[in-house]
């Protein structure tokens, strides 16, 4: 089974939301995980807006990504602009991998506004996974 690392700045929006997405759809394919560059938590329209899809990530816990430096990866995934210039080097990964999500938790405004934002990037991470990651799983 190929081993998936998602990495975001807190690990607490995108990059959580990759690790449902690609356990949920492909998990029979892959070990995913994700990580932070600095650990926070994880974000409550996250949970909100992936539990609206059917995925629970509510016991899910931010992780920093020096919890993952002696693992080897298939895919190390950047999700954010600046993960991917903080990120550590995993010199046994296959492919590392940039794609860079807009961050829903840098929105101010009403709580609806907010979850709207996380709805859009939530729907955009689940194309791009299925995309990516459905093609790669077809036998």
């Amino acid at each position: 089974m190929e081993r998936v690392i998602f990495i975001c700045t807190h690990n607490s929006a995108r990059s959580q939301m990759a690790e449902g997405f690609l356990r949920d759809m492909h998990g029979e394919h892959y070990e995913v995980f994700s990580a932070g560059t600095l650990a926070t938590a994880v974000n409550p329209f996250a949970i909100e807006t992936m539990k609206e899809m059917g995925i629970d990530i509510s016991k899910a816990r931010s992780k920093e990504i020096t919890e993952f430096r002696d693992k080897k990866f298939s895919f190390v995934i950047t999700v954010c602009d600046r993960a991917r210039e903080s990120c550590p080097f995993f010199p046994s990964s296959s492919q590392n991998l940039h794609v860079s999500f807009e961050d829903p938790a840098s929105l101010e405004g009403s709580d609806e506004a907010k979850l709207q934002k996380f709805r859009q990037v939530r729907d955009k991470i689940k194309s791009w996974i299925d995309g990516f990651f459905g093609n790669k799983s077809d036998p």
